[in-house]
């Protein structure tokens, strides 16, 4: 996959699942269409709430993807995103695409129907993180299903800012520190080559 694929399909999960999410509850809900954008609580305190918890759980996620034990089994999502060489503006753009139109279609749609935490489950497994036959993966998968749970009550308790928020703050803590961690490995294997090479 090359960086304007990647690009590309920011734009996709934006337009796509955002306009899935209204549809679904046009459609299919006894709600107003617009109904995730009536604010239970402030707008502001939504993002006071939603922005530090989603980079705290990120701070924990990276944590847990870097335990000895099981950071192997993170090569391909690393290595795939170090190779795109994405600029911190392009981490933003796509996690504010993510955010926001995934957070309309499962939090603001999705959840109505199926609960919290089956949408929860159903949302970190169709990203890869659930995966049978890789246990290293799916115990960050399992973290991520509770984080993604919490999105949910925050979107319930407080409105859909606070699960965008959130889902925001996730995506551009991860992406930045699975960027720069993949230039920073191969920056040490070519020190690494040089020295060999001088010895």
């Amino acid at each position: 996959m090359n960086k304007n694929i990647f690009l590309s399909l920011g734009f996709i999960t934006l337009f796509g699942f955002g306009i899935a999410g209204f549809l679904v509850n046009y459609f299919f809900s006894d709600q107003v269409w617009y109904f995730p954008f009536l604010n239970r609580t402030n707008f502001f305190l939504q993002l006071a709430i939603g922005i530090p918890f989603g980079f705290i759980s990120a701070f924990a996620g990276w944590k847990i993807v870097n335990i000895k034990k099981l950071k192997d089994g993170f090569k391909d999502y690393s290595n795939l995103l170090g190779n795109l060489d994405l600029s911190i503006h392009e981490i933003i753009f796509i996690s504010f695409c993510a955010g926001f139109g995934e957070e309309l279609f499962f939090r603001g749609a999705l959840q109505q129907f199926w609960g919290i935490w089956i949408t929860a489950i159903f949302f970190v497994a169709i990203h890869g993180y659930l995966n049978p036959k890789n246990w290293k993966l799916s115990v960050y998968g399992i973290f991520m299903t509770i984080v993604i749970a919490a999105l949910g009550y925050g979107y319930e308790f407080f409105g859909i800012w606070t699960s965008i928020s959130a889902h925001f703050a996730i995506d551009v803590f991860l992406l930045y520190k699975m960027v720069n961690d993949e230039e920073e490995e191969s920056t040490e294997e070519s020190q690494e080559d040089s020295s060999s090479f001088l010895d």
